[in-house]
């Protein structure tokens, strides 16, 4: 496909581009245990996406994942104050399956706050093929809904190996495979090939110099979503790391807006 470099002076010059929308599929917020996180708050995210043209940002507080007592209330205040930039992933934490089950039967009353669910398999310490996660995995199998996964190479409870096993399972969920099974790429561009439900996510993908041009290379653009993990990383060196591959506006426009519209069913 021809490279072009329209996309990019307009990025450069102005910092966001009106017509190339950007959707955010990996994305947090709240504070996180042992460390400052700047912008954390759902109103300083909103600031955040309105001055660099995100057009939505959808994300799982860390109280959803990581604070039972808190759960997905937090995602459900942060997207009600904030609809507009704003969606949520129904944050799944097997370690408390009377929770999971509880949340899954109570999806519908939030369908204008859950876009799908999210696993934080490497920090609960649960394998995503774990039976306590199941009622999550098979609504998002009989809805087609998206399932964000962190995934990590050698990891035994969300690496290549370990997806393999849901993506078989769970033919019809829309499985983004965050971080793209980060260090395992050959893997990860396997699980995209054999499963037309499985993609790829860019968050700690865009530093590693070459790794983005390996996935369209091997792949195309089109199961390629963008995403940056905020507040954890800046949107403006992610959109500089992209644009900097010399990959074509076509491409980019897929990986920032069209495949993210076509998970969420956006009529763009």
């Amino acid at each position: 496909m021809k490279k072009t470099k329209d996309l990019k002076k307009a990025f450069f010059a102005h910092g966001r581009v009106p017509d190339c929308p950007v959707y955010d599929m990996h994305g947090h917020m709240g504070p996180f245990f042992g460390l400052h996180i700047n912008r954390e708050t759902a109103a300083q995210a909103d600031a955040v996406l309105k001055r660099a043209g995100v057009r939505l940002l959808a994300f799982c507080h860390h109280a959803a994942l990581l604070a039972p007592d808190i759960g997905n209330a937090a995602n459900i205040k942060a997207v009600r104050a904030f609809p507009e930039r704003l969606r949520a992933y129904c944050g799944i934490n097997p370690n408390y399956p009377d929770q999971v089950k509880k949340d899954v039967a109570t999806f519908d009353r939030y369908a204008d706050v859950y876009v799908g669910f999210k696993f934080l398999a490497d920090y609960h310490g649960v394998p995503i093929t774990d039976p306590r996660g199941e009622p999550a995995w098979e609504l998002a199998n009989a809805r087609a809904l998206p399932v964000l996964l962190h995934t990590w190479e050698n990891s035994s409870c969300d690496g290549p190996a370990v997806v393999r096993k849901v993506a078989e399972r769970y033919t019809r969920a829309k499985i983004l495979l965050g971080h793209s099974c980060h260090g395992a790429w050959d893997e990860a561009i396997q699980l995209v090939k054999d499963f037309p439900n499985v993609y790829l996510e860019l968050c700690a993908v865009v530093d590693i110099r070459g790794c983005l041009e390996r996935f369209v290379s091997a792949l195309g653009s089109e199961r390629i979503v963008f995403g940056t993990d905020y507040p954890w990383f800046n949107h403006y060196y992610y959109f500089g790391a992209m644009l900097g591959t010399g990959l074509s506006d076509d491409d980019c426009r897929n990986i920032f807006y069209r495949n993210a519209e076509k998970i969420l069913g956006v009529n763009a």
